[in-house]
């Protein structure tokens, strides 16, 4: 395998379809330059479209430990990256006192790892680390990742400067829900996942499902993309789509109809008024989105 140019971008994609990730070629250029540069990758796009999947699945494709930060309003760096023990430092100390002797408080030894201190010095890295829809977390979190992805390494006041042996592979991504900073973005390499089209999702689901019958795939594939247009609360994503297959076929069924849809909306349709739009007027948009399903059929 070459390791530049057409060919280890083409190997890269296999390696992640045989990891269960079926990526489109740009997103496995971005994947290759990221893991040959090294950079971290900073994937944006809708919820729904794999993005946090495609870090699990470059774990698995290099055999490497998957580290995960999930961000959320609030997340400081106790959560992130480090902690005191503080009931071990007093135990310690007690000790200490008891018999005369010293001990040093604020040492490794009492150091609590957290994803981003973890994936950093990781003694079977290099790890892939996942900071997992870092737009929910506040700007005051970017800050912090400033200085480990662009030099490798933290600070903490009481040890230093701490360097990781191995750079981790590091995935971040974003649903756009506020704007990330420009020195975050400087430090990353950058892809856009979008929905896919009806032959990329049709490619997928058949490979999640390869029992699935092909027309049915096909369906639920073209069905995604006209509900996608109906400019829903909460469109569905590829996760729905697959859940849907296997709904389909958990019926007993190879290919939807209205009633079925209608009992299996569940899995697609995840918010009241979303529902509500699709089912008004005895389900006209519901059933104008099956029937567009059905007409762009070959």
């Amino acid at each position: 395998m070459s390791d530049r140019g057409p060919d280890a971008v083409a190997q890269v994609r296999a390696d992640l379809v045989r990891a269960g990730y079926v990526a489109a070629p740009d997103l496995a250029t971005a994947v290759h330059l990221a893991l040959t540069l090294p950079r971290p990758l900073l994937v944006e796009g809708p919820a729904g479209v794999g993005k946090t999947a495609l870090a699990g699945a470059i774990s698995r494709m290099l055999g490497r430990r998957l580290v995960r930060l999930q961000c959320f309003e609030g997340l400081d760096s106790g959560q992130a990256l480090y902690e005191w023990d503080y009931p071990r430092q007093m135990l310690a100390l007690r000790q200490a006192e008891a018999k005369g002797a010293e001990v040093e408080l604020f040492s490794e030894r009492f150091l609590l790892k957290r994803p981003l201190l973890d994936a950093l010095l990781a003694e079977d890295g290099p790890v892939v680390l996942l900071i997992d829809e870092i737009d929910r977390a506040d700007e005051a979190l970017e800050a912090l990742l400033l200085e480990l992805l662009g030099e490798g390494q933290v600070t903490i006041p009481e040890l230093g400067t701490l360097r990781a042996q191995t750079m981790p592979h590091v995935v971040v991504t974003s649903n756009r829900t506020r704007e990330l900073s420009d020195a975050l973005r400087r430090r990353c390499l950058y892809s856009w996942i979008d929905y896919p089209t009806v032959r990329q999702e049709t490619e997928i689901l058949s490979h999640h499902l390869p029992q699935a019958a092909p027309q049915l795939t096909a369906q639920v594939a073209r069905l995604m993309a006209a509900l996608r247009q109906e400019q829903m609360e909460k469109p569905p994503g590829v996760s729905e789509a697959l859940d849907l297959v296997a709904a389909t076929q958990g019926l007993g069924e190879d290919r939807l109809d209205p009633f079925l849809l209608g009992r299996a909306l569940g899995t697609v349709v995840k918010s009241a008024a979303d529902r509500e739009r699709l089912l008004g007027d005895n389900g006209a948009r519901l059933s104008a989105a099956l029937q567009r399903a059905e007409g762009e059929q070959g």
